[in-house]
């Protein structure tokens, strides 16, 4: 029997799969966030080999017994960023390994024949498209000043500044005036106002879940903010079929990314849809059901020409739901 590692390293949490030739996994490790564009080169291979190693404990294996090692990483887009990480993965006890973005990962677990778009949206956002041919597209995945507006850490930013606005009367009422302070545990706007001028404190990720909260309880300005990223989402799968081949037949969107696979919004989903389905109406969408990581196990396992056995699948299943 012949073993893999999967890796998904993303902007705030890493996960890694030991995996038997069939997929099937026999041990999970966790970690923090593995995007050495935000946390560092050593702290990104610091957070790969905690989740590998304790993937590899619980399966009661050795780094010799691993085939091959697949990481799918967030910030692995240049060439510039492979400079980087190929000599820090190649410290890592792995003797035969590949390293792509994560965005690719999401593709391949998908997908059955690895073609179509996949599109991120979890702390941050990416866009990938891979054509029967084998051309091969990425769109974004830099920053606002680059172009994103989509991901968590933008849904954050943006929640804050409708509160702000609210609260000055520059915009709309909005439930966010109450409930960002509520979360940040603060008496009111004036206080978060001032508090954050002061420190210079960066605004959190947790935001985006309030603004799904507003959203929920039927917030006009919170439900805008979502369908603007789902708009966003759907522009960015636009361009990256304008850069390839488009072929006949469905059109496979994958959703990968903790907005779109646990927050699941119908705005940001229909959003999404609206924005590709009027350029490509022959676009199917459909958020992965699987952890991005069954991606990269089955990248592992492509690469050794080993068979998965189509039952592993379900034991990626996403179970946790957004509360």
């Amino acid at each position: 029997m012949r073993y893999v590692l999967g890796v998904d390293g993303g902007g705030s949490q890493t996960t890694a799969v030991v995996a038997d030739e069939l997929g099937f996994p026999l041990g999970w490790g966790k970690a923090g966030g593995a995007n050495h564009q935000s946390v560092g080169i050593d702290q990104a291979i610091d957070q790969v080999w905690r989740a590998a190693s304790d993937a590899l404990r619980v399966a009661q294996l050795t780094p010799e017994a691993i085939a091959l090692a697949h990481y799918g990483l967030a910030g692995a887009d240049r060439p510039h960023d492979f400079a980087i990480l190929k000599p820090a993965l190649q410290t890592l006890p792995f003797a035969v390994w590949d390293v792509t973005a994560d965005a690719w990962i999401g593709l391949r677990a998908g997908t059955s024949d690895y073609v179509g778009v996949s599109l991120v949206c979890g702390s941050g956002t990416n866009a990938v498209g891979r054509d029967p041919a084998g051309h091969e597209v990425q769109i974004g995945g830099f920053g606002y000043a680059f172009g994103d507006t989509a991901g968590g850490h933008h849904l954050a930013v943006e929640t804050f500044r409708a509160a702000v606005r609210a609260y000055q009367r520059r915009g709309p009422e909005t439930l966010l005036t109450h409930w960002v302070p509520m979360h940040l545990g603060m008496s009111d706007m004036e206080a978060v106002y001032n508090t954050w001028l002061d420190t210079g404190r960066a605004i959190p990720l947790s935001l985006a879940l309030v603004a799904h909260q507003a959203a929920d309880a039927g917030d006009a300005v919170a439900r805008r903010l979502l369908r603007e990223m789902g708009e966003e989402l759907g522009r960015a799968a636009n361009a990256v079929l304008a850069h390839l081949d488009v072929w006949a037949g469905p059109i496979e969107v994958v959703l990968v990314g903790s907005i779109v696979q646990k927050g699941k919004h119908l705005e940001v989903l229909g959003g999404c849809e609206l924005t590709i389905r009027q350029q490509y109406p022959q676009a199917v969408l459909r958020p992965l059901a699987e952890q991005p990581v069954y991606g990269a196990v089955l990248m592992a396992l492509d690469a050794i020409k080993a068979r998965p056995d189509p039952r592993a699948a379900q034991h990626y299943q996403i179970q946790e739901v957004r509360q």
